[in-house]
């Protein structure tokens, strides 16, 4: 029985078809309008054939036992219903909620703390701390700040407002090339009692904490309350949440809030918006300490929501900071994947919970104060003319039962007789959330420490004045914002002199050296920027069953056990002239986003998966090679992206998971007794052409690797807005990953495949990006090869077409390369 120009013949229809129909279903969704109409097509070409196999049932022609003993040998029957690619999903989702439960126990064996004194205790946190600065993109070098500038023109004057007892004034102060921090300097009209940074939450202006513009309540001004208490203090300007200068007008503008545009660019160049806005308070430290001339005075910084976040980050870090008040910020963070995208810190929870944290500024004063914090019900939603491309994200009041906690988890990690069990104190009432920051409790503790209770703070005084005239905030705003993202362009120019530099110890003299040398560097990529799973804890447990048939090749869908709830799938083609005790090359084909395993195997011309895949995986079979599509879960929009979240505070990316399956995968293909193990090639189109430079760089066992539809210039397509081609303009927030832009461009991965056989296929009209960016890096790839001596091993195939396998020169590479012949007797 055949059907169809290849004769498919989906076979075990009654046990197996709903799994594919559901999930086929489930992607029209999912799928651009353009490509709906060929999801639903290919739907009703699965349940014709559907149709078709049940009538040779019951005519007699085959039977469910007889569908049931064509079962792969050594595997057991595939019983598994419904919509596996959701399963698989699924699976994985839990297993990282999984991880992320055990990270709180399994971060301890990150620490080496010495209780024995402070100084060994401080020595023993320092590689803590050391990690975090990394981890939120601290690293760069400040300028030094001597004094702060006013901030005036011939226009606006500098003094801003004139009170009895102190003065505020527009400043500025330099923080890195090109980035000032600017605020205001709120100065007591006599020696301060303590010198403070009050950072304000990212939708308030400084303006607001002070009294000088509506939007903060005058019990809530703590910057006001604390210089009409003496102290000197500085209110630096955040980067908002609004998306008014997010995109390009000459491409395309976005919802994205500020400081997720800001992170997106930074985050790919090992930096973040929030290790931008550590190092601006920090810088205002660096005055602090310079200008005390031998004077000592308190340092202190505080800050609420957003705000609070950064002053807890800026006194973990920096132990110039005498004490902290965290004020809506301090919590479990087990959560931090439902908070807005530029919270996102890799590696976060995998060293430092809140508790954490807080013990890098032990025995120093840190206050926590339960408030209110702005409800953010994701980004803003996308107008007319902007792109809805922001990523998901809800901030809320955290619980007081939950902060508790972790309040008793951080002095828990401390002897019972030491003095960090005063050094922590949280300020809330029972039963309610206290009514906005700076409470006075909490700013008398600030302030006083332990003889908080025998000092009072003085009553509020007047609200002050704005003497500028017509005074506009989001100038500043677009100027801060622009200095921010001009930086990460610079780091971005800079970045293949920074990777050539990364890169010096592997030596490209010859085959033998390069692999010897190169090998920490992939060590590197695996531990340090995709994260590494251990490998699969069960056994695979293989099961099949028939799927697909023709004159030439059997179809098998395959599902492996990975770990507890997680599995591979995928579906095998097994040519049918295999000779007993004959060892064939496999071609692990791989579909790309939103795609599934049956996209590279269809052969109906209408879809746009065949369109598309031109059903290379069929026709490889066709051509004698064993293959094997497995489906990777890059499906389900933000469904499988937020799992990219969950994955990153552990350290990990997606492709910690995909690399583990491909293990599973790689070992099962080895005990087929009709596959050559040491004859594994690995091709794969768009995403997939993506897992070409990601799985087979770290999993050697590929000996051919072809990257379809996506090698490129990665960092710039990353980090870049002046080309349409960026991530930035897409909603796909998971490609991009921390510190890639100064370790490892695409070029750089191939690097790491070499001395294997390594391909490009590249359409003249793909859109992923110009055949510039491309021939360019790939340039790189081929001057290795010719290096250590084995050009031939690589090769660059240019076609005139889109985004699409076309199967010419690249089916010659896997004949040529994998051994085996084109011709056949």
């Amino acid at each position: 029985m055949t059907v169809g120009r290849n004769g498919l013949w989906l076979h075990n229809v009654l046990s197996c078809r709903p799994a594919f129909v559901a999930g086929l279903r489930l992607g029209i969704g999912q799928c651009a309008p353009s490509e709906q109409k060929s999801r639903r097509g290919l739907v009703s070409q699965v349940m014709t054939i559907t149709f078709l196999a049940i009538l040779i049932y019951f005519l007699g022609l085959a039977s469910p036992v007889e569908a049931q003993q064509a079962a792969l040998q050594g595997t057991r029957v595939l019983t598994l219903e419904g919509d596996l690619s959701l399963q698989m999903r699924e699976g994985i989702d839990k297993f990282l909620l999984h991880e992320l439960e055990r990270s709180i126990e399994e971060r301890q064996k990150l620490w080496k703390r010495d209780y024995s004194s402070l100084q060994a205790y401080q020595k023993s946190v320092e590689p803590n701390r050391a990690r975090f600065r990394k981890y939120v993109g601290a690293v760069d070098h400040r300028l030094p700040v001597t004094a702060l500038e006013y901030s005036s023109t011939t226009l606006v004057p500098a003094k801003v407002s004139e009170a009895e007892s102190y003065a505020i004034y527009a400043i500025r102060w330099p923080v890195l090339e090109g980035v000032f921090g600017e605020g205001l300097l709120l100065q007591p009209k006599r020696r301060p009692l303590a010198r403070v940074v009050a950072i304000p939450d990212a939708d308030q202006t400084p303006e607001m904490l002070v009294g000088l513009a509506p939007g903060t309540g005058a019990e809530n001004q703590f910057a006001r309350r604390l210089v009409e208490n003496g102290c000197q203090v500085v209110v630096p300007v955040l980067t908002d949440r609004k998306d008014t200068w997010s995109g390009n007008e000459k491409i395309w503008m976005t919802n994205q809030p500020h400081r997720e545009w800001v992170y997106r660019q930074a985050y790919q160049m090992g930096r973040h918006v929030i290790g931008y806005e550590i190092q601006k308070v920090l810088g205002v430290v660096d005055w602090f300490v310079h200008d005390s001339a031998g004077v000592k005075s308190q340092i202190l910084v505080a800050g609420y929501a957003e705000g609070g976040l950064l002053a807890f980050y800026s006194a973990a870090l920096d132990t110039r900071i005498d004490a902290v008040l965290v004020s809506g910020y301090f919590d479990s963070r087990q959560q931090v994947w439902e908070e807005p995208i530029y919270r996102n810190v890799f590696g976060l929870l995998h060293e430092f919970g809140d508790a954490e944290l807080a013990g890098l500024i032990t025995p120093r004063r840190m206050i926590v104060e339960h408030s209110q914090v702005p409800t953010i019900d994701g980004p803003p939603k996308a107008r007319e003319g902007r792109r809805d491309v922001a990523a998901p994200g809800k901030l809320q009041t955290p619980k007081l039962d939950s902060v508790r906690r972790e309040v008793s988890r951080s002095i828990s990690l401390f002897p019972q007789d030491s003095r960090s069990h005063e050094s922590l104190k949280l300020i809330a009432r029972e039963g309610a959330a206290t009514v906005g920051p700076g409470s006075d409790e909490a700013l008398k503790d600030l302030l006083h420490g332990p003889n908080a209770t025998k000092m009072r703070l003085k009553p509020s005084g007047k609200l002050p004045i704005d003497l500028r005239k017509n005074f506009d905030p989001a100038v500043r705003q677009k100027r801060q914002l622009e200095e921010l993202l001009a930086y990460t362009g610079s780091l971005l120019r800079r970045s293949g002199k920074v990777r050539q530099e990364f890169w010096n110890q592997a030596k490209p003299t010859s085959v033998i050296e390069w692999e010897s040398t190169s090998q920490p560097y992939r060590d590197y990529l695996w531990d340090e920027v995709f994260g590494r799973f251990p490998k699969a804890t069960i056994p695979a447990n293989p099961r099949a069953r028939p799927i697909a048939d023709n004159a030439k090749w059997a179809g098998y869908e395959v599902v492996l056990d990975v770990y507890p709830g997680v599995i591979a799938w995928g579906i095998l083609l097994v040519p049918k002239d295999i000779k007993d005790g004959e060892r064939r090359p496999v071609v692990v084909c791989q579909h790309g986003l939103e795609g599934q395993p049956l996209d590279v195997i269809t052969d109906d011309p209408k879809s746009r998966a065949f369109q598309v895949y031109k059903s290379f995986a069929a026709r490889l079979a066709e051509r004698g090679f064993v293959t094997f599509a497995p489906h990777n879960f890059y499906r389900g929009a933000n469904a499988f992206r937020q799992m990219q979240r969950k994955a990153n505070p552990l350290k990990k990316t997606l492709w910690a998971i995909t690399a583990v399956q491909h293990e599973r995968i790689l070992d099962w293909l080895s005990t087929l007794p009709f596959v050559d193990p040491k004859r594994m090639g690995f091709y794969g189109l768009s995403y997939g052409g993506n897992t070409a430079v990601r799985v087979p760089t770290l999993l050697d066992r590929y000996a051919v690797v072809i990257s379809s539809g996506d090698f490129n210039e990665w960092i710039t397509k990353n980090v870049s807005v002046e080309d349409r081609y960026s991530f930035m303009f897409y909603g796909a927030y998971e490609v991009f990953e921390f510190n890639l832009g100064h370790t490892f461009n695409h070029g750089d991965l191939a690097g790491l495949i070499a001395p294997r056989p390594f391909m490009v296929e590249r359409g003249h009209l793909d859109e992923v990006a110009p055949d510039e960016w491309v021939a360019a890096e790939y340039a790189r790839v081929r001057r290795l090869y010719d290096w250590i001596g084995i050009p031939e091993l690589t090769q660059i195939e240019f076609f005139n077409g889109p985004h699409t396998i076309n199967g010419v020169e690249t089916f010659e590479f896997l004949h040529k390369h994998l051994q085996w012949p084109k011709e056949r007797p």
